[in-house]
């Protein structure tokens, strides 16, 4: 949802918050809790906001478990019927394997995400 995307990819809190305000005044007739929602978690919510603008598009753009569900669905999508349980398995093997190669790819920025990330977790990197 594109309007909901304006409120995490803001540049700043107070901008993601009136980015709510907006969404909760045209979604809220349809989506009444989303924004309900948000506004109960803003404040473990709005943590996300302390970290440069290269770390949080890391931290929305990067969810590697959704990412692959969805890749899998994709796969099972296409042929939505099975002649056994065994060969749904092996259809989920092979794209399993797939998949996975093409993790070994880098961010293009990886280099100054990095050292941003070092300096908040400083403790946690070697």
């Amino acid at each position: 949802m594109a309007d909901l995307k304006l409120v995490y990819a803001a540049i700043d809190e107070q901008t993601a918050l009136d980015h709510l305000d907006a969404f909760d005044e045209k979604w809220s007739g349809k989506y009444p809790k989303i924004a309900l929602s948000w506004r109960a978690n803003w404040a473990n919510l709005s943590t996300y906001f302390k970290y440069p603008q290269e770390v949080r598009t890391l931290i929305y753009t990067t969810n590697a478990i959704e990412n692959f569900n969805r890749q899998l669905r994709k796969v099972t999508k296409a042929k939505s019927v099975f002649p056994t349980d065994d060969s749904l398995l092996k259809m989920l093997y092979l794209a399993m394997i797939d998949i996975t190669k093409k993790w070994t790819g880098r961010r293009k920025d990886w280099g100054q995400i990095h050292s941003q990330l070092e300096i908040f977790f400083a403790d946690r990197l070697d």
